[in-house]
C-alpha cells in the first residue's frame, strides 16, 4: 500500500512509499482510508518527535476517516461501514478509561505518534476507538474534527464550559484548533473575541459578526478591557504559547481560565506567579477529548452546529506540500488529505 512515511528528522525525511498492509485480529478493524487532516503535530513529528515514544519508519496522520474492509470478531462493523477514527489505540481497563477519560489512558498511543498512522491507504485500529458515520456523511467534514475540533470542544466545553453570558478570546484565531474553538464557542452562545492580523483574515472574521483585535496594531489586553468594559474575557483559548502568554494571562477576568494545548512559539513563558494567585485564575492543560466528547461533538456537527472550514485538500503524495501550507500565514482552517 501507499503510505507517507517518516524515515528520518527534516522535510527531506517525508516521502510516498510503499509499505505492507497491516494485519487484522479480532476486535480489530481494517480499514481502507478515505481522507485524513494535516496537525500541527505533524510538524512537530517531523522535525523533533523529542518526548514521544516512537520508532522510525513511521507512517505520519493522526486522524481522518475511512471505509471498513474486515472486521473480525467486531458484531457491530461490517464491511461498506464508514467510520470516523478516534485518534487513540486506548486499553479500556485502566483507571481513566473507566472513569471515560481515555486521553489519559496509561498506555495510550496516538495514531501517528506512537504507532502507525492515518497517511496511508489502509490502517487498523481496535472496534473501540471507531465511531460509525451515516452512509451519506460528508466525509471531507469528517475528516477534519479528530484532532483540531475535538481538542477544541474539551477546550470550550471543559473544566470551565463557555455558555452565555460569558466572554471567550481566542488567540491566534487562523489556526485549525482556534479557528475551531471559535465556531463551538459562539454556538454555545459566548460572546466571542479573537486575535488575528492580515486584511483577508480580519475582514472574514468581522464578515461572521465576530470581534476582531489585530495583535499587530493593538495591545491584546488593553483591547480587551476595552471591549469588555474593564471586566476581561472569562476564558482564553491559546495554543501559540510563549509569544502570546503574558497577553493571554493579562486579558483575563478575574478568577478567569486559560485553556492551553500547544506551544507552538515555545513552551517556557513566564508564570506570573503574583497575577495567578491575586486574580485567582486557573491554567488548564488540554489535549483532545474523550470518547464521549467525541461522540457530542460529532452530533453537534450532524445537527449542523458548526461547519468545518477547510482551507484546501491535497492528494496523499502531496502530504509534504501541505506541510508547507501549515507553516504559510495566509492559511486559515484545517488543510485536508485526500487518499481514496
Amino acid at each position: 500500500m501507499k503510505a507517507i512515511v517518516l524515515h528520518e528528522r527534516g522535510r527531506a525525511g517525508v516521502s510516498l512509499c510503499d509499505m505492507p498492509c497491516p494485519e487484522c485480529q479480532p476486535g480489530w478493524v481494517r480499514l481502507r482510508m478515505i481522507a485524513a487532516s494535516v496537525n500541527r503535530v505533524d510538524l512537530y513529528m517531523r522535525d523533533s518527535g523529542a518526548g514521544i515514544t516512537h520508532d522510525l519508519p513511521l507512517i505520519m496522520g493522526v486522524d481522518g476517516v475511512g471505509e471498513v474492509i474486515e472486521a473480525p470478531g467486531c458484531p457491530g462493523l461490517v464491511p461498506g461501514d464508514r467510520v470516523i477514527l478516534y485518534p487513540y489505540e486506548f486499553c479500556g481497563r485502566c483507571r481513566s478509561c473507566l472513569a471515560g477519560d481515555q486521553p489519559l489512558c496509561h498506555s495510550a498511543r496516538i495514531l501517528g505518534e506512537h504507532r502507525h498512522g492515518t497517511f496511508a491507504e489502509e490502517v487498523v485500529l481496535p472496534a473501540r476507538s471507531l465511531i460509525r458515520l451515516a452512509p451519506d456523511a460528508d466525509m471531507d467534514q469528517a475528516a477534519v474534527l479528530g484532532v483540531a475540533y475535538l481538542t477544541a470542544w474539551r477546550m470550550v466545553f471543559g473544566k470551565s464550559p463557555a455558555g452565555p453570558g460569558s466572554v471567550v478570546l481566542v488567540q491566534g484565531v487562523g489556526g485549525g484548533v482556534a479557528y475551531a474553538a471559535m465556531q463551538l464557542a459562539r454556538m454555545a452562545g459566548a460572546r466571542v473575541i479573537v486575535t488575528t492580523s492580515g486584511a483577508t483574515k480580519i475582514g472574514h472574521f468581522r464578515a461572521l459578526g465576530v470581534e476582531v483585535i489585530d495583535y499587530r496594531a493593538e495591545d491584546v489586553p488593553k483591547a480587551v478591557l476595552r471591549l469588555t468594559y474593564g471586566e476581561g474575557a472569562d476564558l482564553v483559548i491559546d495554543n501559540v504559547g510563549e509569544q502570546t502568554w503574558g497577553a493571554s494571562l493579562r486579558s483575563l477576568a478575574r478568577g478567569g481560565h486559560l485553556v492551553t494545548c500547544g506551544a507552538t512559539t515555545g513552551a517556557h513563558p513566564s508564570a506570573d506567579i503574583q497575577r495567578l494567585f491575586v486574580r485567582q485564575l486557573s491554567i488548564h492543560g488540554s489535549t483532545m477529548g474523550s470518547m464521549d466528547e467525541f461522540r457530542r461533538l460529532i452530533r453537534a456537527w450532524e445537527a449542523g452546529g458548526f461547519t468545518p472550514l477547510i482551507d484546501r485538500a491535497f492528494p496523499l503524495a502531496e502530504v509534504p506540500a501541505a506541510y508547507d501550507r501549515l507553516d504559510d500565514p495566509a492559511r486559515m482552517g484545517k488543510l485536508l488529505i485526500r487518499i481514496a
